[in-house]
């Protein structure tokens, strides 16, 4: 069938690009800020995460026309056990956080590229991911709380509060010197807790199944990523005051 032999071969590219974004996120975290490794690392990051996100989109179409056929392992899973829970979480939500993924690592790398510039920021390619996004994170909460699936509606929040502060951020009446700066750390960060957060929940629907749809293996990443923005924020408000 050629969705299953597309759907296997989007899942093994997406893989290879997932590992490298899990990987060079932590470069740029942990160097020099502005430096030559600090800058090359991030843009690798940054290919990895739109590749990887262009790559889930694909994975979560297939699974969207073919839930079952992409999915046979979760059929006898309690959880997992009929195509349509397979669809919202495999697909719907999948597909969802595919493009908060892009649209994070576009986003963060776009603010350090036109710095306070918000005037070249917001071309027209950034609005219109800004209500791409919106729009998924509203279908993804429908589809969840229609099939009962809370954790799907209550992890689209993340992707509605994206769209609200990169909107504010491009609009607001006068930004701070420092604002770009801030945005970009929350970009690139937040694309990285979005890829954790595929790779943990996904990941262990093959190893560890039982714990899927676990509510604190959810917020593993998200803790964490929240964790590390508010600290490289308050080092650099620190070193900026």
């Amino acid at each position: 069938m050629f969705i299953v032999h597309a759907f296997e071969t989007l899942v093994m590219m997406h893989i290879v690009t997932g590992s490298v974004g899990l990987v060079s996120l932590w470069i740029p975290l942990l160097t020099k800020k502005g430096n030559k490794l600090h800058k090359k690392s991030g843009l690798i990051f940054v290919y990895s995460m739109l590749a990887t996100g262009t790559i889930a989109t694909g994975i979560s179409t297939c699974t969207l026309l073919a839930p079952v056929d992409t999915h046979p392992h979760l059929l006898n899973h309690p959880d997992f056990g009929d195509g349509q829970t397979i669809r919202v979480i495999f697909g719907w939500m999948m597909l969802y956080l595919a493009f908060l993924t892009i649209n994070l690592a576009w986003y963060g790398w776009r603010c350090v590229t036109t710095k306070n510039d918000r005037k070249a920021n917001r071309r027209w390619e950034q609005n219109i991911s800004q209500v791409i996004l919106l729009i998924l994170s509203l279908n993804a909460m429908y589809h969840g709380l229609v099939n009962d699936v809370l954790l799907v509606a209550g992890i689209s929040f993340v992707g509605i509060a994206t769209v609200a502060t990169n909107l504010w951020f491009l609009y607001k009446p006068k930004a701070k010197p420092i604002d770009w700066l801030l945005e970009h750390i929350k970009g690139l960060v937040g694309a990285g807790i979005s890829v954790y957060t595929a790779f943990l929940a996904f990941g262990a629907v093959r190893l560890l199944p039982e714990a899927a749809l676990t509510p604190f293996l959810w917020s593993i990443p998200l803790i964490t990523g929240l964790t590390i923005i508010i600290y490289q924020q308050y080092q650099v408000k620190r070193k900026t005051a």
